[in-house]
């Protein structure tokens, strides 16, 4: 079965961010906290995750504060054993994967000494996370190849000779990646095959930065596939789209379902893991689970509006009422079409009164429970809210609050609610 997963962060699931500090602040004290802070938030991501069925996904490289700087002295991986131990629990028993993404100073190919030294410092504190999370070779690290430095040649020789010197633990930690603007496809799979490392397409990096070779993006994946091997995994790949309104390699808002159906029509195989790299996280990857289910079932469609149905009508009625009829045929599985109402709704100008009526759908929860000052209050802020006066986040502020004040598991659960939790 093909995983699909998504990067770091999670969209409109309380309790899930991640902390970080400045230097100045980084004492002892403040790492502790924020480090117990982190992993919480990934536990209940990883919670998030096993109950959405998401079996894929990036771990933040921002987990530890200065993981890969002398200045957080802690062996946090000591400190932190037992958590690092029931998250790992969770993650094997899920039969999640887990992976993470250095960033761009991660660079092994630089001429300088010591921008490769504290790549190298960056890469082990990366594996450390595996390592503390107990889990085996088949979770990777991502890495780019780096810059061209004048001489293309000479950088990708540069970087075979210092992925060679690498202690096996990060060798067998690494995969490589083609990227937007410098290493293409075939140099990226060229390098893979000479240091042994597997090697990810990435589809969109691909369609800007182009192989000489013309190869449709289903052949640069099967090639890819040869330099997975068992110990590996499954061969793993990116998956986004373009954003229309920005710059080439901007990643859109969210996945395109009509288009990622096509693409796994076309790829025809489950042996596979798509990452999805995409400003919509996990909400992207549950469409996308969604739209190739093993299993349709319009009781996944539900669950889907269950979260989103104030925030579609808060942006489009129309678009509202044409989910709501779809959703009443119970016997045939529209996931494509029940995705493109709810994505055209989201591209929507918010109209003040669409924002009212809403906001009075999600206030009919608290009617029986709220007391006179609550009720009076809602009523202001509503009226700012039509004046100008206030924000429509002012006032779903306020009824968020109500919603945790009361329980509210409904409105909890929600999307609504996902720009001010």
């Amino acid at each position: 079965m093909i995983r699909i997963g998504y990067a770091c962060q999670t969209i409109g699931i309380p309790g899930t961010d991640f902390k970080s500090c400045i230097l100045r602040n980084a004492d002892e004290t403040n790492l502790r906290n924020i480090i117990t802070h982190n992993l919480e938030s990934l536990e209940r991501i990883l919670d998030y995750n096993i109950s959405a069925g998401i079996k894929l996904f990036r771990i933040t490289s921002d987990l530890i504060p200065f993981g890969s700087s002398p200045v957080n002295k802690l062996e946090w991986w000591k400190l932190y054993e037992e958590k690092f131990a029931l998250l790992g629990d969770k993650i094997r028993q899920s039969n999640m994967r887990v992976s993470l993404h250095p960033g761009q100073y991660t660079v092994l190919n630089s001429p300088s000494e010591d921008v490769v030294k504290r790549a190298i410092e960056d890469l082990e504190y990366h594996t450390k996370i595996l390592e503390a999370l107990g889990m085996d070779k088949k979770n990777k690290l991502v890495l780019h190849i780096g810059g061209a430095y004048n001489d293309r040649q000479e950088a990708i020789q540069r970087f075979i000779n210092n992925f060679r010197k690498l202690g096996e633990h990060l060798k067998d930690r690494i995969v490589l990646e083609n990227d937007d603007r410098i290493f293409r496809m075939e140099e990226v799979l060229s390098i893979g095959e000479k240091v042994d490392a597997p090697v990810i397409f990435d589809n969109l990096h691909n369609n800007i930065n182009p192989s000489n070779e013309n190869y449709d993006e289903i052949k640069w994946i099967n090639l890819c596939q040869a330099t997975w091997k068992p110990a590996d995994g499954p061969q793993k790949m990116h998956y986004s789209d373009q954003n229309p309104n920005k710059k080439p390699g901007s990643h859109s808002d969210t996945i395109n379902g009509e288009t990622f159906q096509d693409f796994c029509l076309r790829l025809n195989r489950e042996d596979i893991d798509i990452m999805l790299e995409v400003k919509d996280k996990n909400l992207s990857a549950v469409k996308c689970c969604n739209i190739i289910a093993p299993k349709p079932s319009v009781k996944l469609l539900e669950r889907e509006w269950s979260r989103y149905k104030y925030l579609v009508l808060e942006k489009s009625p129309k678009d509202y009422n044409h989910i709501r009829q779809l959703l009443k045929v119970k016997e045939e599985y529209k996931a494509v079409e029940f995705y493109k109402y709810l994505d055209h709704a989201m591209e929507q100008v918010l109209v003040t009164g669409n924002g009212i009526n809403a906001a009075l759908h999600v206030w009919g929860y608290f009617k029986k429970c709220a007391d006179e000052k609550e009720k009076v209050t809602f009523e202001k802020k509503c009226s700012y809210y039509e004046t100008g006066k206030l924000s429509l986040n002012g006032l779903k502020k306020y009824l968020w609050q109500l919603s945790c004040k009361y329980q509210q598991s409904y409105l909890l659960n929600s999307y609504y609610f996902k720009e001010v939790m």
